[in-house]
């Protein structure tokens, strides 16, 4: 048939709302009708298959008026998956209508949206805080309101890029600070920092490599010089420790500061991520003195920065559990601590239960590791015993992808492998009657 005679072929707007059918307002419909005519004759002109346009458009309208963004089941084995989230939130219960996010209730009179984890924030840091929307938001307004116009000085084995291309040096210079670099990228003495310093010198600031490392012959002064160094001359100092840990994990085979211990050891101001090893929702968190916490607070960019209600109800429930250790409440630290033995007993009915019928397994124990991710504790692993899927794995991890729902695993020297760290225990019978369903069609 003739590219005309095609043309000819397709169904008027009003003819194709009417074979889509379904309950859509008139006018989307045909909005929607208008838009797949005007791909289907693009197909034609290329020379390509036009097929069920009546079905397009219902595939079109369900896909505007379906969620987009939906929980799926993470089993990569990385812990703080950047794709998937970040850290995977606790159960916070968002509620409907309005709230007091600005009012005080005993008081009667408008509030400060900071009260909901102000409190909590300064038991869990003895040191005030305040919230912002991200990490780089955070690093943003300390430079801006703290050395706008002024100079910053930093390690340049500390001038990172913190992902998806944003570098220090590039924050630094939009917030109206200039940078001086000192030392080398693996070496860097106090006393470099002290010949560095000019009356116009506004912030010494260290920046935890918390998404790489360096190793050989390194040096780094420690915080505490540094501290001592700043309140010498009358400079704050300011440290951005990236992933924001709040508890103690070198038990687990995880070594991370502590934002309490840099606080302890002199830094005058800190930040660090709310999405991390805090195991929030995405925030950027600045806690320190008392005076400049309060400059920040006032700096008309805080107002540009600030949070909504959801982060503040997330953030909240995240720094409570923290602050009454009930880590097991928080999934990043339940994951961390997964003891072998508990992988392995979730790991018995898969093996038991994905036998061909000859007897031979579908699913094998393979020893690997999974990874905290998120451009956090980068070389440190967590030893995982792995489910190995046996047979066509692009295949297979496709249809988990399109499950219901969506099951998310990894590919590796040609193997499909689930990492059940990640995956909450409640979910473990659904990716079983999936690797069931699928690995038997």
């Amino acid at each position: 048939m003739s590219t005309t005679g095609q043309y000819r072929d397709l169904p008027s707007v009003d003819a194709l709302a009417k074979a889509a059918g379904g309950q859509w307002p008139w006018s989307l419909l045909v909005e929607e009708c208008r838009f797949v005519l005007e791909a289907a004759r693009a197909r034609i002109r290329a020379g390509e298959p036009v097929g069920d346009l009546a079905q397009e458009v219902r595939e079109y309208l369900h896909l505007l008026t379906e969620p987009s963004l939906r929980r799926v089941i993470n089993a990569t084995g990385v812990i703080l998956h950047t794709n998937l989230g970040r850290a995977p939130l606790p159960e916070f219960g968002p509620f409907s209508g309005y709230s007091n996010l600005e009012y005080d209730l005993a008081a009667g009179r408008r509030g400060n949206r900071d009260a909901h984890t102000q409190r909590l924030l300064y038991r869990l840091l003895g040191a005030p805080g305040i919230l912002v929307n991200n990490g780089a938001a955070a690093v943003f307004l300390a430079l801006n309101e703290l050395a706008a116009g002024g100079e910053v000085i930093v390690s340049r084995g500390e001038l990172i890029e913190i992902g998806d291309g944003f570098r220090i040096p590039d924050i630094m210079a939009r917030s109206g600070a200039r940078l001086v670099e000192v030392g080398t990228t693996n070496r860097t003495r106090i006393e470099d920092y002290r010949a560095a310093i000019t009356p116009e010198t506004r912030l010494l600031m260290k920046v935890h490599p918390s998404n790489f490392r360096i190793s050989g012959f390194t040096g780094r002064p420690a915080l505490e010089e540094l501290a001592l160094l700043g309140r010498e001359n009358g400079i704050p100092v300011y440290e951005d420790l990236g992933s924001g840990c709040l508890t103690e994990l070198s038990a687990h085979g995880i070594s991370e500061p502590t934002a309490q211990a840099s606080l302890q050891a002199g830094a005058d101001l800190i930040s660090f991520s709310g999405d991390k090893l805090l195991g929030g929702p995405q925030a950027g968190i600045l806690a320190g003195r008392q005076d400049l916490v309060q400059r920040l607070r006032r700096n008309p960019m805080f107002r540009a920065l600030r949070v909504d209600k959801l982060i503040i109800a997330a953030m909240e429930t995240s720094l409570r559990l923290t602050l009454s250790q009930e880590v097991e409440a928080l999934p990043v630290y339940r994951m961390i601590r997964m003891s072998r033995d508990t992988l392995l007993r979730r790991a018995q009915p898969f093996l038991t239960v994905l036998l061909q019928p000859e007897g031979l397994p579908r699913v094998q124990l393979s020893e690997g590791h999974s990874l905290l991710g998120g451009g956090s504790t980068p070389e440190q692993k967590l030893p995982t015993p792995l489910l190995a899927v046996e047979g066509d794995v692009v295949a297979i991890e496709k249809a988990l992808r399109q499950w219901d729902p969506p099951i998310i695993a990894r590919i590796e020297e040609g193997r499909l492998l689930l990492d059940l760290r990640t995956v909450d225990e409640s979910d473990d019978a659904t990716v079983l009657a999936a690797l069931q369903a699928i690995t038997a069609a």
